[in-house]
Protein backbone atom coordinates (compact mmCIF):
# COMPACT_ATOMS: atom_id res chain seq x y z
CA UNK A 1 0.00 0.00 0.00
CA UNK A 2 3.34 2.27 0.70
CA UNK A 3 4.80 1.85 -2.32
CA UNK A 4 0.97 2.38 -4.28
CA UNK A 5 0.73 5.56 -2.23
CA UNK A 6 4.31 6.67 -3.25
CA UNK A 7 3.89 6.01 -6.81
CA UNK A 8 1.04 7.27 -7.16
CA UNK A 9 2.35 10.68 -5.59
CA UNK A 10 5.28 10.88 -7.49
CA UNK A 11 3.05 10.77 -11.10
CA UNK A 12 0.81 13.29 -9.46
CA UNK A 13 4.03 15.24 -9.47
CA UNK A 14 5.44 14.67 -13.13
CA UNK A 15 2.29 14.89 -14.02
CA UNK A 16 2.94 18.85 -14.04
CA UNK A 17 5.75 20.37 -16.14
CA UNK A 18 8.03 21.26 -13.63
CA UNK A 19 10.27 24.95 -14.54
CA UNK A 20 12.77 26.44 -12.58
CA UNK A 21 14.22 29.73 -12.37
CA UNK A 22 16.54 31.08 -9.45
CA UNK A 23 16.91 35.00 -8.75
CA UNK A 24 17.18 37.67 -5.86
CA UNK A 25 15.35 40.58 -5.13
CA UNK A 26 17.06 42.68 -7.85
CA UNK A 27 16.04 40.28 -10.88
CA UNK A 28 13.20 39.03 -9.68
CA UNK A 29 11.40 41.63 -11.93
CA UNK A 30 12.71 40.39 -14.89
CA UNK A 31 12.38 37.17 -14.47
CA UNK A 32 8.40 37.93 -13.93
CA UNK A 33 8.94 39.06 -17.34
CA UNK A 34 10.18 35.79 -18.84
CA UNK A 35 7.53 33.87 -16.67
CA UNK A 36 4.90 36.13 -18.71
CA UNK A 37 6.45 35.43 -22.17
CA UNK A 38 6.26 31.51 -20.89
CA UNK A 39 2.98 31.24 -19.52
CA UNK A 40 1.57 33.05 -22.66
CA UNK A 41 3.19 30.45 -25.44
CA UNK A 42 3.04 27.71 -23.57
CA UNK A 43 0.20 24.68 -24.40
CA UNK A 44 -2.92 25.56 -22.26
CA UNK A 45 -3.82 21.51 -22.31
CA UNK A 46 -0.64 20.57 -19.93
CA UNK A 47 -0.04 21.82 -16.50
CA UNK A 48 2.66 23.34 -15.32
CA UNK A 49 4.48 24.15 -12.12
CA UNK A 50 6.89 27.12 -12.00
CA UNK A 51 9.75 26.98 -9.27
CA UNK A 52 11.35 29.96 -8.32
CA UNK A 53 14.48 29.50 -6.52
CA UNK A 54 15.81 32.44 -4.10
CA UNK A 55 17.58 33.14 -1.21
CA UNK A 56 15.80 34.96 1.59
CA UNK A 57 15.79 38.39 0.11
CA UNK A 58 13.02 38.55 -1.98
CA UNK A 59 9.98 40.21 -0.33
CA UNK A 60 6.57 38.89 0.29
CA UNK A 61 5.07 41.84 -1.35
CA UNK A 62 7.20 40.51 -4.51
CA UNK A 63 6.39 37.45 -4.39
CA UNK A 64 2.36 38.65 -4.21
CA UNK A 65 2.42 40.14 -7.74
CA UNK A 66 3.11 36.42 -9.36
CA UNK A 67 -0.57 35.79 -7.70
CA UNK A 68 -2.41 36.99 -10.92
CA UNK A 69 0.01 34.35 -13.02
CA UNK A 70 -1.68 31.22 -11.26
CA UNK A 71 -4.42 29.26 -12.43
CA UNK A 72 -5.45 25.64 -12.26
CA UNK A 73 -2.64 25.35 -15.45
CA UNK A 74 -0.22 27.17 -13.88
CA UNK A 75 1.38 26.69 -10.38
CA UNK A 76 3.94 29.14 -8.43
CA UNK A 77 6.26 28.74 -5.92
CA UNK A 78 8.90 30.18 -4.43
CA UNK A 79 11.53 28.36 -3.20
CA UNK A 80 14.74 29.19 -0.64
CA UNK A 81 17.76 27.68 -1.05
CA UNK A 82 19.40 29.23 1.49
CA UNK A 83 20.81 25.66 3.13
CA UNK A 84 22.25 24.47 0.15
CA UNK A 85 24.20 27.47 -0.09
CA UNK A 86 25.15 27.33 3.66
CA UNK A 87 27.88 24.37 2.96
CA UNK A 88 30.16 26.20 0.36
CA UNK A 89 28.22 29.85 0.00
CA UNK A 90 32.21 31.45 0.98
CA UNK A 91 33.67 29.77 -1.40
CA UNK A 92 31.57 30.56 -4.69
CA UNK A 93 33.28 33.06 -7.44
CA UNK A 94 31.48 35.97 -7.01
CA UNK A 95 32.10 38.57 -10.35
CA UNK A 96 30.74 41.71 -12.10
CA UNK A 97 27.25 40.83 -13.23
CA UNK A 98 27.10 37.49 -11.76
CA UNK A 99 25.47 36.35 -8.31
CA UNK A 100 25.57 33.46 -6.67
CA UNK A 101 22.06 32.66 -7.83
CA UNK A 102 23.65 31.40 -10.52
CA UNK A 103 24.62 28.52 -8.89
CA UNK A 104 21.08 27.46 -7.78
CA UNK A 105 20.06 25.09 -10.86
CA UNK A 106 23.35 22.63 -9.66
CA UNK A 107 21.09 22.08 -6.73
CA UNK A 108 17.56 21.04 -8.58
CA UNK A 109 17.71 17.65 -8.85
CA UNK A 110 18.88 16.46 -5.15
CA UNK A 111 16.53 19.25 -3.82
CA UNK A 112 13.43 17.48 -5.86
CA UNK A 113 14.38 14.31 -5.50
CA UNK A 114 10.95 12.81 -6.80
CA UNK A 115 11.33 14.70 -10.08
CA UNK A 116 12.75 12.65 -13.13
CA UNK A 117 13.20 16.00 -15.63
CA UNK A 118 13.19 19.62 -15.12
CA UNK A 119 13.25 22.51 -17.33
CA UNK A 120 15.71 25.20 -15.55
CA UNK A 121 15.64 29.09 -17.73
CA UNK A 122 17.69 31.89 -16.94
CA UNK A 123 15.39 34.65 -16.01
CA UNK A 124 17.02 37.43 -18.51
CA UNK A 125 14.77 35.22 -21.37
CA UNK A 126 12.13 35.65 -23.33
CA UNK A 127 9.95 32.65 -24.24
CA UNK A 128 8.33 33.15 -27.68
CA UNK A 129 7.72 28.85 -27.85
CA UNK A 130 5.81 26.19 -26.75
CA UNK A 131 8.12 24.99 -23.57
CA UNK A 132 6.25 21.66 -23.14
CA UNK A 133 7.88 20.60 -26.66
CA UNK A 134 10.77 21.50 -25.07
CA UNK A 135 10.31 19.58 -21.76
CA UNK A 136 8.98 16.57 -23.99
CA UNK A 137 12.22 16.23 -26.18
CA UNK A 138 13.89 12.60 -25.47
CA UNK A 139 17.50 13.27 -23.96
CA UNK A 140 18.10 9.74 -23.22
CA UNK A 141 20.44 9.17 -20.54
CA UNK A 142 22.30 12.50 -21.19
CA UNK A 143 23.18 14.70 -17.85
CA UNK A 144 21.17 17.74 -19.62
CA UNK A 145 20.05 18.56 -23.31
CA UNK A 146 21.85 22.36 -24.06
CA UNK A 147 22.21 24.61 -26.87
CA UNK A 148 25.89 25.95 -28.33
CA UNK A 149 27.50 28.73 -26.28
CA UNK A 150 27.87 30.72 -29.64
CA UNK A 151 30.12 33.08 -27.42
CA UNK A 152 32.89 30.76 -26.90
CA UNK A 153 32.20 29.55 -30.81
CA UNK A 154 32.56 33.26 -32.28
CA UNK A 155 34.93 34.42 -30.36
CA UNK A 156 38.97 33.02 -30.60
CA UNK A 157 39.98 34.19 -27.22
CA UNK A 158 37.08 32.49 -25.51
CA UNK A 159 37.51 29.72 -27.55
CA UNK A 160 40.71 29.27 -26.47
CA UNK A 161 39.71 29.85 -23.09
CA UNK A 162 37.50 26.78 -23.16
CA UNK A 163 40.03 24.68 -25.00
CA UNK A 164 42.93 25.40 -22.99
CA UNK A 165 41.62 26.36 -19.34
CA UNK A 166 38.23 23.68 -19.46
CA UNK A 167 39.99 20.87 -21.52
CA UNK A 168 36.51 21.09 -23.94
CA UNK A 169 36.00 21.63 -27.45
CA UNK A 170 34.68 25.38 -28.24
CA UNK A 171 32.12 23.50 -30.50
CA UNK A 172 31.15 21.03 -27.85
CA UNK A 173 31.04 23.93 -24.73
CA UNK A 174 27.14 24.64 -23.85
CA UNK A 175 25.40 27.99 -22.57
CA UNK A 176 23.95 27.16 -19.24
CA UNK A 177 20.90 29.38 -19.44
CA UNK A 178 18.70 26.90 -20.51
CA UNK A 179 18.83 23.22 -19.66
CA UNK A 180 16.59 20.34 -19.91
CA UNK A 181 18.16 18.53 -17.05
CA UNK A 182 17.98 14.63 -16.57
CA UNK A 183 17.54 14.67 -12.65
CA UNK A 184 17.72 11.01 -12.56
CA UNK A 185 21.05 11.36 -14.17
CA UNK A 186 21.89 13.80 -12.41
CA UNK A 187 21.92 11.87 -9.37
CA UNK A 188 22.85 9.03 -10.38
CA UNK A 189 26.18 10.96 -11.60
CA UNK A 190 26.03 12.71 -8.33
CA UNK A 191 27.02 16.13 -10.53
CA UNK A 192 25.96 18.29 -7.16
CA UNK A 193 28.42 16.12 -5.47
CA UNK A 194 30.99 16.29 -7.70
CA UNK A 195 30.57 20.05 -8.35
CA UNK A 196 31.24 20.37 -4.49
CA UNK A 197 34.71 18.93 -5.04
CA UNK A 198 35.70 20.10 -7.41
CA UNK A 199 34.87 24.38 -6.41
CA UNK A 200 37.23 23.38 -3.49
CA UNK A 201 39.86 22.28 -5.93
CA UNK A 202 39.66 24.77 -8.57
CA UNK A 203 38.27 28.02 -8.67
CA UNK A 204 36.10 28.80 -12.25
CA UNK A 205 36.24 32.79 -12.75
CA UNK A 206 35.20 33.53 -16.34
CA UNK A 207 31.67 32.11 -17.08
CA UNK A 208 31.95 30.44 -13.59
CA UNK A 209 28.92 27.81 -12.75
CA UNK A 210 28.71 27.29 -16.93
CA UNK A 211 32.44 26.08 -16.89
CA UNK A 212 31.60 23.58 -14.00
CA UNK A 213 28.66 22.51 -15.24
CA UNK A 214 30.87 21.93 -18.91
CA UNK A 215 33.45 20.07 -16.92
CA UNK A 216 31.23 17.64 -15.01
CA UNK A 217 28.53 17.16 -17.94
CA UNK A 218 31.01 16.78 -20.63
CA UNK A 219 29.96 14.38 -23.11
CA UNK A 220 26.53 13.75 -20.85
CA UNK A 221 25.19 16.45 -23.17
CA UNK A 222 22.01 15.97 -25.88
CA UNK A 223 22.11 18.74 -28.42
CA UNK A 224 18.91 20.69 -28.50
CA UNK A 225 18.13 22.98 -31.68
CA UNK A 226 19.62 26.04 -31.41
CA UNK A 227 16.14 27.48 -31.58
CA UNK A 228 15.92 27.27 -27.61
CA UNK A 229 18.36 29.15 -26.42
CA UNK A 230 18.95 31.51 -28.69
CA UNK A 231 21.78 34.38 -27.64
CA UNK A 232 21.88 37.65 -28.21
CA UNK A 233 25.27 37.79 -29.48
CA UNK A 234 27.23 37.79 -33.08
CA UNK A 235 25.51 35.86 -35.57
CA UNK A 236 22.37 34.23 -34.53
CA UNK A 237 22.34 30.46 -35.18
CA UNK A 238 18.68 30.58 -36.72
CA UNK A 239 16.18 32.45 -38.47
CA UNK A 240 14.45 35.54 -36.10
CA UNK A 241 11.37 33.53 -37.31
CA UNK A 242 12.01 30.35 -35.48
CA UNK A 243 13.61 31.55 -32.14
CA UNK A 244 11.91 29.43 -29.22
CA UNK A 245 13.97 31.07 -26.56
CA UNK A 246 15.58 34.46 -26.34
CA UNK A 247 18.21 35.05 -24.42
CA UNK A 248 19.38 38.37 -23.03
CA UNK A 249 23.41 37.20 -22.28
CA UNK A 250 25.81 39.28 -20.67
CA UNK A 251 25.66 42.91 -20.50
CA UNK A 252 22.85 42.99 -23.54
CA UNK A 253 19.79 43.47 -21.24
CA UNK A 254 17.33 45.59 -23.21
CA UNK A 255 16.27 47.26 -19.00
CA UNK A 256 19.68 48.95 -19.68
CA UNK A 257 19.44 49.49 -23.25
CA UNK A 258 17.03 50.97 -25.63
CA UNK A 259 18.28 49.63 -28.54
CA UNK A 260 19.18 46.29 -27.18
CA UNK A 261 18.41 43.39 -30.03
CA UNK A 262 15.41 42.13 -30.22
CA UNK A 263 14.64 44.23 -26.76
CA UNK A 264 10.69 44.41 -28.75
CA UNK A 265 10.01 41.01 -27.43
CA UNK A 266 11.12 41.38 -23.77
CA UNK A 267 8.97 45.34 -23.28
CA UNK A 268 5.84 43.03 -25.12
CA UNK A 269 5.50 40.98 -22.14
CA UNK A 270 7.00 43.53 -19.82
CA UNK A 271 3.86 45.44 -20.76
CA UNK A 272 1.74 42.11 -19.24
CA UNK A 273 3.01 42.35 -15.77
CA UNK A 274 2.83 44.54 -12.68
CA UNK A 275 6.28 45.60 -12.62
CA UNK A 276 6.02 47.46 -16.45
CA UNK A 277 6.77 50.74 -15.23
CA UNK A 278 8.91 49.38 -12.36
CA UNK A 279 11.44 48.32 -15.44
CA UNK A 280 11.08 51.08 -17.52
CA UNK A 281 11.89 53.49 -14.60
CA UNK A 282 14.97 51.35 -14.51
CA UNK A 283 15.82 51.80 -18.23
CA UNK A 284 15.45 55.79 -18.23
CA UNK A 285 17.51 56.15 -15.48
CA UNK A 286 20.19 54.10 -16.33
CA UNK A 287 23.53 56.52 -17.17
CA UNK A 288 26.32 56.81 -19.24
CA UNK A 289 28.48 56.14 -16.63
CA UNK A 290 26.73 52.55 -16.14
CA UNK A 291 26.73 51.77 -19.53
CA UNK A 292 30.58 52.65 -19.51
CA UNK A 293 31.02 50.26 -16.48
CA UNK A 294 29.37 47.49 -18.67
CA UNK A 295 31.88 48.53 -21.63
CA UNK A 296 34.62 47.65 -18.77
CA UNK A 297 32.95 44.97 -17.70
CA UNK A 298 33.06 43.03 -20.79
CA UNK A 299 36.29 44.12 -22.25
CA UNK A 300 37.97 43.38 -18.47
CA UNK A 301 36.46 39.04 -18.88
CA UNK A 302 37.77 38.98 -21.71
CA UNK A 303 41.11 40.13 -20.38
CA UNK A 304 40.30 37.77 -17.36
CA UNK A 305 39.92 34.96 -20.41
CA UNK A 306 43.04 35.89 -22.06
CA UNK A 307 44.98 35.65 -18.82
CA UNK A 308 43.48 32.65 -17.38
CA UNK A 309 44.38 30.83 -20.95
CA UNK A 310 48.12 31.68 -20.11
CA UNK A 311 48.04 30.14 -16.93
CA UNK A 312 50.30 27.55 -15.31
CA UNK A 313 48.29 26.46 -13.40
CA UNK A 314 44.96 26.16 -15.15
CA UNK A 315 42.61 23.64 -14.11
CA UNK A 316 43.45 21.60 -17.35
CA UNK A 317 46.86 21.61 -17.56
CA UNK A 318 46.94 20.54 -13.68
CA UNK A 319 44.76 17.50 -15.00
CA UNK A 320 46.76 16.97 -17.80
CA UNK A 321 49.67 16.97 -15.58
CA UNK A 322 48.29 13.57 -13.59
CA UNK A 323 48.80 11.68 -16.86
CA UNK A 324 50.83 9.92 -18.98
CA UNK A 325 53.21 11.21 -20.91
CA UNK A 326 53.59 9.70 -23.76
CA UNK A 327 49.66 10.50 -24.16
CA UNK A 328 50.57 14.11 -24.03
CA UNK A 329 53.07 13.92 -26.58
CA UNK A 330 50.90 12.10 -29.16
CA UNK A 331 48.08 14.68 -28.46
CA UNK A 332 50.64 17.92 -29.04
CA UNK A 333 51.47 15.77 -32.23
CA UNK A 334 47.90 15.42 -33.69
CA UNK A 335 46.79 19.23 -32.69
CA UNK A 336 50.25 20.38 -34.49
CA UNK A 337 49.46 17.79 -37.46
CA UNK A 338 46.03 19.22 -37.38
CA UNK A 339 47.27 23.35 -37.64
CA UNK A 340 49.39 21.86 -40.22
CA UNK A 341 46.48 20.12 -42.51
CA UNK A 342 48.83 17.11 -42.40
CA UNK A 343 46.04 13.77 -41.40
CA UNK A 344 47.82 10.45 -43.00
CA UNK A 345 51.31 10.54 -40.83
CA UNK A 346 50.83 8.05 -37.44
CA UNK A 347 51.29 10.32 -34.27
CA UNK A 348 52.29 6.98 -32.49
CA UNK A 349 56.09 5.51 -32.22
CA UNK A 350 55.44 2.57 -34.43
CA UNK A 351 57.29 -0.88 -34.25
CA UNK A 352 60.11 -0.24 -37.16
CA UNK A 353 59.30 -1.80 -40.38
CA UNK A 354 60.88 -5.10 -41.81
CA UNK A 355 60.43 -5.86 -45.29
CA UNK A 356 57.45 -8.67 -45.66
CA UNK A 357 58.34 -10.97 -48.69
CA UNK A 358 55.79 -13.21 -50.13
CA UNK A 359 56.74 -16.26 -48.69
CA UNK A 360 56.22 -14.85 -44.80
CA UNK A 361 52.68 -14.60 -45.46
CA UNK A 362 49.45 -16.78 -46.39
CA UNK A 363 47.27 -13.83 -47.40
CA UNK A 364 44.38 -16.87 -47.88
CA UNK A 365 45.20 -19.10 -44.49
CA UNK A 366 45.48 -22.03 -47.48
CA UNK A 367 48.15 -23.77 -45.22
CA UNK A 368 47.40 -26.12 -42.63
CA UNK A 369 49.41 -24.19 -40.13
CA UNK A 370 47.51 -21.09 -40.50
CA UNK A 371 44.64 -22.25 -40.48
CA UNK A 372 45.74 -23.57 -36.94
CA UNK A 373 47.27 -20.39 -35.78
CA UNK A 374 43.95 -18.50 -37.55
CA UNK A 375 41.43 -21.01 -35.40
CA UNK A 376 43.72 -20.62 -32.06
CA UNK A 377 44.27 -16.72 -32.22
CA UNK A 378 40.42 -16.03 -33.27
CA UNK A 379 39.82 -17.97 -29.70
CA UNK A 380 42.08 -16.24 -27.81
CA UNK A 381 40.92 -12.76 -29.10
CA UNK A 382 37.76 -13.60 -27.96
CA UNK A 383 38.66 -14.36 -24.70
CA UNK A 384 40.79 -10.69 -24.60
CA UNK A 385 37.84 -8.78 -26.35
CA UNK A 386 35.32 -10.22 -23.48
CA UNK A 387 37.83 -9.51 -20.65
CA UNK A 388 38.50 -6.17 -21.95
CA UNK A 389 34.26 -5.50 -22.68
CA UNK A 390 34.18 -6.78 -18.83
CA UNK A 391 36.92 -4.28 -17.15
CA UNK A 392 35.39 -1.67 -19.10
CA UNK A 393 38.33 -1.13 -20.82
CA UNK A 394 36.18 -1.57 -24.36
CA UNK A 395 32.71 0.08 -23.97
CA UNK A 396 30.58 -0.05 -27.03
CA UNK A 397 27.39 1.53 -25.88
CA UNK A 398 25.58 0.85 -29.70
CA UNK A 399 25.70 -0.17 -32.74
CA UNK A 400 23.68 1.53 -34.89
CA UNK A 401 22.19 0.75 -38.53
CA UNK A 402 23.58 -2.79 -38.20
CA UNK A 403 20.51 -3.26 -40.81
CA UNK A 404 23.06 -2.15 -43.45
CA UNK A 405 25.20 -4.97 -42.49
CA UNK A 406 23.31 -7.29 -42.28
CA UNK A 407 21.24 -7.04 -45.89
CA UNK A 408 24.98 -7.02 -47.87
CA UNK A 409 24.45 -9.58 -50.70
CA UNK A 410 28.39 -9.42 -51.89
CA UNK A 411 31.61 -9.14 -50.73
CA UNK A 412 32.00 -5.33 -49.28
CA UNK A 413 34.79 -3.25 -48.98
CA UNK A 414 34.46 -2.08 -45.36
CA UNK A 415 35.87 1.46 -43.83
CA UNK A 416 35.99 2.81 -40.65
CA UNK A 417 37.80 6.08 -38.76
CA UNK A 418 41.17 5.29 -36.83
CA UNK A 419 42.04 6.05 -33.47
CA UNK A 420 42.38 3.50 -31.13
CA UNK A 421 43.82 0.06 -31.26
CA UNK A 422 40.60 -1.54 -30.34
CA UNK A 423 38.48 0.38 -33.23
CA UNK A 424 38.73 -3.14 -34.97
CA UNK A 425 37.03 -5.12 -32.46
CA UNK A 426 34.62 -2.57 -32.21
CA UNK A 427 33.82 -3.26 -36.10
CA UNK A 428 34.18 -6.85 -35.91
CA UNK A 429 31.91 -7.03 -33.20
CA UNK A 430 29.35 -5.14 -35.44
CA UNK A 431 30.01 -8.05 -38.16
CA UNK A 432 28.91 -10.77 -35.27
CA UNK A 433 25.90 -8.85 -34.57
CA UNK A 434 25.64 -8.57 -38.62
CA UNK A 435 24.35 -12.01 -38.98
CA UNK A 436 27.07 -12.76 -42.14
CA UNK A 437 29.17 -15.31 -39.96
CA UNK A 438 29.20 -16.98 -43.04
CA UNK A 439 31.52 -15.07 -44.62
CA UNK A 440 35.00 -14.18 -43.32
CA UNK A 441 36.06 -10.96 -42.02
CA UNK A 442 39.57 -9.47 -42.61
CA UNK A 443 41.55 -6.36 -42.27
CA UNK A 444 44.45 -4.83 -44.00
CA UNK A 445 46.74 -3.36 -41.82
CA UNK A 446 50.62 -2.45 -42.04
CA UNK A 447 53.74 -3.92 -42.53
CA UNK A 448 55.80 -3.06 -39.31
CA UNK A 449 52.28 -4.39 -37.07
CA UNK A 450 52.91 -7.65 -38.97
CA UNK A 451 56.84 -8.06 -38.96
CA UNK A 452 57.52 -6.61 -35.90
CA UNK A 453 54.60 -6.14 -33.64
CA UNK A 454 55.44 -7.82 -30.19
CA UNK A 455 52.85 -9.50 -27.69
CA UNK A 456 49.62 -10.77 -27.75
CA UNK A 457 49.14 -8.06 -30.07
CA UNK A 458 51.47 -9.02 -32.83
CA UNK A 459 50.12 -12.76 -32.55
CA UNK A 460 46.60 -10.70 -33.08
CA UNK A 461 48.17 -8.98 -35.92
CA UNK A 462 49.62 -12.28 -37.39
CA UNK A 463 46.95 -14.43 -37.19
CA UNK A 464 43.36 -13.10 -36.89
CA UNK A 465 42.59 -12.78 -40.92
CA UNK A 466 45.05 -9.69 -41.32
CA UNK A 467 45.93 -8.43 -44.54
CA UNK A 468 49.25 -6.78 -44.00
CA UNK A 469 50.59 -4.13 -46.91
CA UNK A 470 54.25 -4.61 -48.12
CA UNK A 471 57.06 -2.61 -49.16
CA UNK A 472 58.04 -5.23 -51.88
CA UNK A 473 56.86 -5.54 -54.77
CA UNK A 474 55.87 -9.16 -55.01
CA UNK A 475 54.13 -9.33 -51.97
CA UNK A 476 52.15 -6.41 -52.82
CA UNK A 477 50.95 -8.16 -56.10
CA UNK A 478 49.80 -11.43 -53.81
CA UNK A 479 48.03 -9.11 -51.37
CA UNK A 480 45.71 -7.53 -54.36
CA UNK A 481 45.34 -11.05 -55.70
CA UNK A 482 44.30 -11.91 -52.72
CA UNK A 483 42.00 -9.32 -52.32
CA UNK A 484 40.38 -9.99 -55.24
CA UNK A 485 40.05 -13.66 -54.51
CA UNK A 486 38.39 -12.60 -51.08
CA UNK A 487 35.90 -10.15 -52.42
CA UNK A 488 34.80 -12.47 -55.08
CA UNK A 489 34.04 -15.18 -52.72
CA UNK A 490 32.14 -12.69 -50.99
CA UNK A 491 33.98 -11.33 -47.40
CA UNK A 492 34.29 -8.12 -45.89
CA UNK A 493 37.54 -6.55 -45.50
CA UNK A 494 37.69 -3.62 -43.44
CA UNK A 495 40.59 -0.62 -44.20
CA UNK A 496 41.22 2.69 -42.75
CA UNK A 497 41.44 5.06 -45.66
CA UNK A 498 42.43 7.29 -43.30
CA UNK A 499 45.75 5.63 -43.52
CA UNK A 500 46.93 6.87 -39.62
CA UNK A 501 45.87 6.11 -36.36
CA UNK A 502 45.30 9.21 -34.29
CA UNK A 503 44.53 8.50 -30.52
CA UNK A 504 41.20 9.32 -29.33
CA UNK A 505 40.59 11.88 -32.59
CA UNK A 506 36.58 12.40 -33.11
CA UNK A 507 36.77 13.62 -36.41
CA UNK A 508 36.41 12.29 -39.84
CA UNK A 509 40.06 12.69 -41.61
CA UNK A 510 40.30 13.20 -45.99
CA UNK A 511 40.90 9.60 -46.96
CA UNK A 512 43.11 8.07 -49.61
CA UNK A 513 41.63 6.83 -52.42
CA UNK A 514 42.85 2.89 -52.12
CA UNK A 515 40.05 1.14 -50.47
CA UNK A 516 37.72 2.85 -53.06
CA UNK A 517 40.29 1.52 -55.75
CA UNK A 518 39.73 -2.39 -54.60
CA UNK A 519 36.16 -1.66 -54.46
CA UNK A 520 35.69 -0.61 -58.23
CA UNK A 521 38.01 -3.21 -59.42
CA UNK A 522 35.87 -5.60 -57.68
CA UNK A 523 32.87 -4.17 -58.55
CA UNK A 524 31.83 -4.34 -54.45
CA UNK A 525 29.91 -2.21 -52.21
CA UNK A 526 31.72 0.17 -49.63
CA UNK A 527 30.11 -0.41 -46.03
CA UNK A 528 31.01 3.05 -44.81
CA UNK A 529 31.22 2.78 -40.64
CA UNK A 530 31.90 5.42 -38.14
CA UNK A 531 33.03 5.18 -35.14
CA UNK A 532 31.85 8.03 -32.21
CA UNK A 533 32.91 8.78 -28.62
CA UNK A 534 32.02 10.01 -25.38
CA UNK A 535 33.86 9.89 -22.13
CA UNK A 536 32.83 7.49 -19.88
CA UNK A 537 32.99 7.97 -16.02
CA UNK A 538 35.44 5.59 -15.67
CA UNK A 539 39.13 7.02 -15.53
CA UNK A 540 41.55 4.24 -17.27
CA UNK A 541 44.96 3.75 -16.35
CA UNK A 542 46.52 6.30 -18.68
CA UNK A 543 44.82 9.08 -16.79
CA UNK A 544 42.41 9.84 -19.45
CA UNK A 545 38.39 8.79 -19.46
CA UNK A 546 37.92 5.32 -21.50
CA UNK A 547 35.91 6.34 -24.32
CA UNK A 548 32.26 5.06 -24.83
CA UNK A 549 32.09 4.01 -28.49
CA UNK A 550 29.07 3.81 -30.57
CA UNK A 551 29.01 2.28 -34.02
CA UNK A 552 27.46 3.39 -37.15
CA UNK A 553 26.98 1.52 -39.85
CA UNK A 554 26.24 3.63 -42.97
CA UNK A 555 23.83 2.59 -46.28
CA UNK A 556 26.62 0.47 -48.81
CA UNK A 557 27.92 2.60 -51.45
CA UNK A 558 27.89 0.70 -54.67
CA UNK A 559 30.21 1.80 -58.03
CA UNK A 560 28.34 3.28 -60.84
CA UNK A 561 28.46 1.77 -63.95
CA UNK A 562 28.13 4.87 -65.88
CA UNK A 563 31.53 6.13 -64.57
CA UNK A 564 34.89 5.48 -65.54
CA UNK A 565 37.35 3.75 -62.97
CA UNK A 566 38.61 6.49 -61.87
CA UNK A 567 35.75 8.62 -61.51
CA UNK A 568 34.25 5.72 -59.88
CA UNK A 569 36.94 5.74 -56.79
CA UNK A 570 36.20 9.38 -56.72
CA UNK A 571 32.88 9.11 -56.47
CA UNK A 572 32.73 5.98 -53.25
CA UNK A 573 35.51 8.00 -51.80
CA UNK A 574 33.15 11.66 -52.02
CA UNK A 575 29.84 9.31 -51.21
CA UNK A 576 31.97 7.64 -48.08
CA UNK A 577 33.41 10.91 -46.68
CA UNK A 578 30.09 12.81 -46.57
CA UNK A 579 28.45 9.63 -45.06
CA UNK A 580 30.91 10.10 -41.95
CA UNK A 581 30.28 14.00 -41.95
CA UNK A 582 26.83 13.44 -42.05
CA UNK A 583 27.04 10.86 -39.15
CA UNK A 584 29.95 13.34 -37.11
CA UNK A 585 28.03 16.40 -37.37
CA UNK A 586 24.22 14.19 -36.21
CA UNK A 587 25.47 12.49 -33.42
CA UNK A 588 27.71 15.88 -31.53
CA UNK A 589 25.65 18.46 -33.05
CA UNK A 590 27.98 20.77 -34.38
CA UNK A 591 28.85 21.37 -38.57
CA UNK A 592 31.94 20.52 -39.68
CA UNK A 593 34.32 21.72 -41.99
CA UNK A 594 37.80 20.23 -43.10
Amino acid sequence: MERITEKTEKNKIESRINIFYACDNNFVKYAMVSVRSLIENADKNRKYHIHILSSADISEQTKKKFDEFKSETFKISFESIEKELLYFQESLPIRDYYTKTTYFRLFIADMFPSLEKAIYIDSDTVVLGDISKLYDTDIKNNSVGVCHEQVMLQTEEYGLYVEKVCGINRELYFNAGVLLINCNMFRERKITQKFTELLFDYNFVVTQDEDYLNVLCQDRVYWLDSSWNTEMFGVLPCKEEEINIIHYIMTSKPWHYIDCRMGEYFWKYAALTPVYDEIKAVLDSYTDEQKEKDRISCDNLLKLAINETEREDAYYKVVRKKRAADREEVLEKIEKMEKEGVYDIDPENDPPTKVLYPDKVDYLREKRISKIKTKISFAVAKLFVNKLVKDKKLIIKDIVGIENWENLKSGAIITCNHFNAFDSFAIHLAYFYSKQKSRKFFRIIREGNYTNFPGIYGFFMRNCNTLPLSSNLKTAQKLNRSIDKILKDGHFILVYPEQAMWWNYRKPRPTKNGAFKFAVKNNVPVLPCFITMKNSEIMGEDGFYVQEYTVHVGKPIYPDSSLCPSDNVQYLQNENSRIWKEIYENFYGIDYKL
